[in-house]
């Protein structure tokens, strides 16, 4: 059973993480429903999805956010503890660093076995959900996908140019400007409506317009043509990125990629991996950043906190990049980062560190001694 401080030291990191981990997913939940709210704008997302798209989001990003949270409220605590003296009195109390280290593993196995769940299963899982939702939407005609009414949007280089005055509440474009430079003579297509089609089978995409005229030619040469159409489809050229086709990684089980060898798949393990493994190593560097005196300047401590934090994210992305492009052998996997950045922690701090003052700098007992017969003769 823990004993009353490991209890003590718990309630005091669990009350900090509780906090910081609403704080989180406050923030969290309003960029994402931003986001949804921008795509249901611009036609990408019916409003009728926007609750469930928001919430599966939100079930696929909470894995990230819980090593953060238990790093930033496991320093929160123990600072506050530190600037009281508690850490000092239990110091006095023969209760060093391992001591505190048993309190934060407490806490830090279960959180990580939850952190797994999240990664491992239900991470996948949203990631499949939210990729179906948006393969459905994109096989609706009236997907606008980014574009907006008043402004003029180029592709390849300005060869391509579209324009619409106004969209209205079915989704469909009016007054439809769209110039062709890509050949030779150029083209000029006019519409009275239009809408924006994409397929998420075949990556197919065209704006479809209705009611209009189509121009041929530069203006006063003698092969200028003109002509008008009822329906008129204008593909646009593949940009390489549809849906359809494809199945995104981070959508495929985890029972799936185990065993792989490929090293997309390995290092995609790895990344799911990374998040509660991380907690355990998070918990390794909070005690070392920790000032135990409040006479201490713990300015480069946190300073150092700060870098280690950043570092400790930034380079999760780059180990899963370096893999999959071959950058770093296959045997290293994904996870060196987080013993590099605990060792390079530890020798920054190897000089007056926190488990070096476990030494306390009491008089020998020659010195004693000494003193002692002094006062005696």
């Amino acid at each position: 059973m823990p004993s009353l401080v490991d209890r003590y030291l718990l309630a005091e990191i669990a009350k900090v993480f509780v906090a910081i981990m609403v704080t989180l997913m406050l923030v969290m939940s309003s960029m994402l429903f931003l986001r949804s709210l921008e795509q249901v704008n611009v036609g990408a997302l019916t409003s009728d999805l926007l609750l469930r798209f928001l919430g599966l989001q939100i079930l696929r990003d909470t894995a990230s956010l819980l090593p953060p949270a238990f790093f930033i409220a496991a320093l929160v605590a123990l600072g506050r503890m530190a600037r009281d003296s508690e850490l000092i009195a239990f110091h006095a109390c023969g209760l060093g660093p391992v001591r505190i280290y048993r309190s934060l593993l407490l806490l830090a196995l279960p959180l990580a076995l939850l952190t797994a769940w999240f990664s491992l299963a239900l991470q996948p899982y949203a990631s499949a959900r939210i990729q179906l939702i948006e393969d459905s939407q994109g096989d609706q005609a009236a997907k606008v996908s980014g574009l907006q009414a008043g402004r003029f949007y180029q592709q390849e280089d300005g060869d391509i140019t579209f324009y619409a005055t106004e969209l209205d509440a079915g989704k469909r474009f009016r007054d439809v400007f769209i110039q062709d430079r890509r050949q030779d003579p150029p083209r000029v297509v006019l519409g009275e409506s239009a809408m924006y089609q994409e397929s998420a089978r075949s990556g197919e995409r065209a704006v479809v317009l209705e009611r209009g005229s189509r121009f041929d030619g530069a203006a006063g040469s003698a092969e200028y043509g003109i002509a008008d159409f009822s329906r008129y489809t204008y593909y646009l050229s593949d940009d390489g990125n549809a849906v359809g086709g494809r199945r995104r990684r981070s959508a495929q089980p985890t029972s799936q990629l185990i065993g792989s060898s490929s090293l997309a798949d390995r290092a995609e393990i790895g990344h799911r991996l990374s998040a509660p493994v991380g907690i355990f190593a998070l918990a390794l560097l909070a005690i070392p950043l920790t000032t135990l005196s409040p006479r201490q300047r713990g300015g480069g401590r946190m300073f150092l906190a700060f870098l280690a934090y950043f570092a400790f994210f930034n380079l999760q992305r780059l180990a899963v990049s370096w893999m999959e492009a071959g950058v770093t052998p296959a045997w290293m996997g994904v996870l060196w980062y987080q013993a590099f950045i605990v060792v390079l922690v530890y020798a920054a701090l190897l000089p007056g560190s926190f488990w070096a003052r476990r030494r306390l700098r009491w008089p020998s007992r020659r010195g004693i001694r000494g003193a002692g017969g002094g006062l005696d003769g």
